[in-house]
Parts: C-alpha cells; sequence; structure tokens
C-alpha cells in the first residue's frame, strides 16, 4: 500500500495499523514520536486501533526541549 510520510511516498504492507507502520519503517524513538494522520493528531492508545488506507498522509513528529534561559 502506497502512502506518504513525512511528505516522503513510501510502502507498507496492506491494512497496517500504526504501530505495525512504525515497526516497518523502523522508526527511530517509536515510543516518543507523535502521530499526525491525515492532518489530525493521534493519541498513542489510538495507535494499535488505527488501520492505515491507501494514500493516506502521514507525518512523524519529535518534540525536544533545550536550549537555555
Amino acid at each position: 500500500m502506497r502512502i506518504t510520510v513525512n511528505g516522503k511516498p513510501r510502502e507498507v504492507s496492506g491494512r497496517v495499523n500504526i504501530n505495525g507502520m512504525l515497526d516497518e519503517l523502523k522508526t527511530t524513538d517509536a515510543l516518543y514520536v507523535t502521530v499526525q494522520l491525515n492532518g489530525v493528531i493521534l493519541e498513542r492508545e489510538e495507535f494499535d486501533a488505527m488501520t492505515l488506507s491507501e494514500n493516506d498522509t502521514v507525518e512523524l513528529l519529535y518534540f525536544m526541549g533545550g536550549g537555555s534561559c
């Protein structure tokens, strides 16, 4: 199945959920990633229940702290 991840076309196996996609794409620091699916930020509890569809758009977001005051 073809989806777009962070602006790039990707292929994933058919009928995969968000956790399956993160595994399949070998996502770095998957425990700390925020997932936006078709413009909607998902709660981590939704990752197992949310199944991807052809042409979905996924953004993987990492929030970082740091800097000085």
